[in-house]
């Protein structure tokens, strides 16, 4: 609720007349009849108001939220066409096919006035009106209220609705004039205004009920229109945000950090996305992905491209299968569900990336040292056109470098091109990274904020989603890795094979239980695989045990009982490893278990 001293203007709403009233007739000049001798001026007082309320209305409809349509009612009615104005609306106000409650209340929005100090207002507004009124059924201000045309202040119905809503015992002063005008919105009676001259000033005409009347049709239905955007912007807002990760994974091998950030108030509902999945092998997936639009349709499809993602990889599918079915899954969607993607594959035991894109701009890489890199990768057609083909290219990834995948609001703005935003990036990280040690990489979580700050006045079209990938890698002294035939003599080859490396590794207190493990695993693959296999070591903070082969059929855990000579080997797995489980790859499927590390 606000108080204003409105000035006259075209900014009031039209041209003024009358020391800043259109309507400015005052008890030395009455209205008179138009077959009268004053029939001129009530012709020009006719044109004045239509001009008035065309302007109006204009202004009321440059409001984007409530705050700013209620404001723009107040400022277009004071002093033109009232002396002050009150506003009052539901609360809380209805959305849509909500059902209101009944009896329902409304609040005073706002009021605005013209100050003390202006010579048309002798008699400003100095008594008490009620905040918060209850609008019961049965009521005459309900009458009112659903009579939906505006009324004068002094007629019947009135001077019995107007207390009700200032107020038990507040009418309207002494010589004061009143309209009291409903506001309908679509579906219900969203408000009312009540518009006040002052004693001093000429009564309303009839043809100012008219003239109320439009105010606030437009203001009711600006109102509606603006309490169901803001109700699907919140809506879709959140939908994203819960599609998001609320948190990244942390892989051995790679560090991660994310950021989004939301568009401007204007359109602020996006469908960009990032995720970071795990793989088997110790692989990671990196995703970034923006669906074409603003819309509660665009955050809905993110979610789905999101989930679709996060089922084809774990599938283990190459980064360019991923793509593709992902664009299969869009067109089925529809035929303008449209998307870029980035898809990353990081591999920390062979120091490796692959990357297929989906028309999505190119990740930059930040080496050790300071140097930036935007990797050259096929552009592709975005994901939903069809009928095209991906590719993926497969690049080094060096100890300490770090990933950088972005959506497009965070380089293309009305102020740059998206290729100029990229170029300012790739140098604001060349200058970042010259900020710290040669032999040492930036801060990750500093370096993504770093980022940001690239972000000028007037940058925020788009929304944007960041993720960053700090590479780690595995030493290849913490692997091991050997292919075993699919014979009898497999499972105690293994055996041996493992204590050798744990020894290595000065980890023999394990040696006992990963023997087990493994011989156990290994046996279970040699009964459904007639190709090699392989068995891997990995030693991070703790030790993981891979087997792989050929086969797709997972191995499922049963109770054997106590006759039972078989069965026995997921059992033992389950109750002596940390963490065990079974994945299908596009080869076949891998086998494994995680040891915690004894304390050094």
């Amino acid at each position: 609720m606000g108080e204003a001293s409105i000035p006259n203007g075209p900014e009031a709403g039209g041209r003024g007349v009358g020391e800043g009233r259109l309507f400015g007739t005052t008890p030395d000049n009455p209205p008179s009849r138009k077959d009268g001798p004053g029939a001129e001026l009530v012709v020009r007082r006719d044109s004045d108001r239509i001009r008035f309320v065309g302007a109006a209305t204009r202004r009321i409809s440059r409001g984007m939220d409530l705050d700013e349509i209620v404001l723009g009612l107040c400022r277009a009615s004071v002093p033109t066409f009232a002396d002050a104005v009150l506003v009052y609306l539901r609360d809380p106000l209805p959305v849509g096919d909500e059902r209101p409650v009944s009896p329902f209340v409304m609040r005073l929005r706002r009021l605005d006035q013209l100050h003390e100090d202006d010579k048309h207002a002798p008699n400003v507004i100095d008594w008490d009106v009620l905040d918060l009124s209850e609008v019961r059924p049965d009521s005459a201000l309900a009458e009112v209220l659903r009579g939906v045309r505006p009324v004068f202040g002094d007629s019947a119905a009135a001077r019995v609705a107007l207390p009700e809503l200032l107020g038990a015992g507040r009418t309207v002063p002494t010589g004061h004039r009143a309209i009291l005008a409903p506001l309908r919105g679509r579906r219900r009676v969203i408000g009312a205004a009540v518009l006040l001259r002052w004693a001093g000033r000429a009564t309303f005409e009839p043809d100012d009920l008219l003239a109320a009347a439009q105010l606030a049709t437009q203001t009711a239905l600006g109102i509606d229109k603006a309490v169901l955007y803001g109700r699907e912007a919140y809506i879709a807002d959140e939908l994203q945000r819960t599609m998001l990760p609320a948190f990244l994974p942390q892989p051995t091998g790679v560090r991660l950090a994310s950021r989004y950030l939301p568009a401007a108030e204007t359109a602020r509902v996006g469908g960009d996305w990032y995720d970071a999945i795990p793989l088997p092998g110790n692989r990671v997936a990196l995703v970034v992905g923006d669906v074409m639009g603003h819309s509660m349709i665009s955050a809905s499809i993110m979610g789905q491209l999101r989930t679709t993602v996060q089922t084809l990889a774990g599938l283990d599918l190459s980064p360019q299968e991923v793509l593709h079915h992902l664009d299969e899954q869009a067109q089925r969607l529809g035929s303008d569900r449209m998307a870029t993607c980035l898809y990353v594959v990081y591999d920390p035991v062979a120091h490796r990336i692959t990357i297929a894109n989906a028309g999505h701009p190119p990740p930059v890489l930040l080496h050790v040292g300071g140097r930036a890199e935007v990797l050259r990768v096929p552009p592709g057609a975005p994901i939903g056109v069809g009928g095209v083909d991906f590719e993926a290219v497969e690049l080094d990834a060096p100890a300490g470098a770090t990933l950088l995948l972005y959506t497009d609001g965070l380089v293309e703005s009305r102020m740059r091109d998206v290729w100029t935003g990229i170029e300012i990036l790739r140098e604001r990280l060349a200058a970042t990274a010259q900020l710290v040690d040669p032999d040492h990489s930036p801060p990750l979580e500093a370096l993504c904020d770093d980022v940001l700050g690239m972000l000028g006045q007037g940058d925020r079209d788009d929304d944007i989603a960041l993720l960053a990938a700090r590479f780690d890698g595995i030493a290849p002294s913490d692997v091991a890795y050997w292919f075993l035939e699919p014979e009898d003599a497999a499972p105690g080859r293994a055996r041996r094979l493992a204590c050798r490396a744990l020894s290595k590794w000065g980890l023999d207190d394990l040696s006992d239980e990963v023997e087990l493990l493994v011989s156990e695993v290994v046996t279970n693959a040699i009964r459904f695989t007639e190709r090699p296999m392989s068995l891997r070591l990995l030693r991070t903070d703790i030790l993981r045990c891979e087997v792989s082969d050929d086969s797709s059929q997972l191995p499922r855990q049963r109770r054997a009982r106590e006759t039972d000579e078989d069965g026995w080997g997921l059992f033992l797995v389950n109750r002596l490893a940390r963490r065990w489980g079974a994945t299908r790859l596009s080869t076949g499927k891998v086998v494994w278990f995680e040891m915690t590390l004894p304390p050094r």
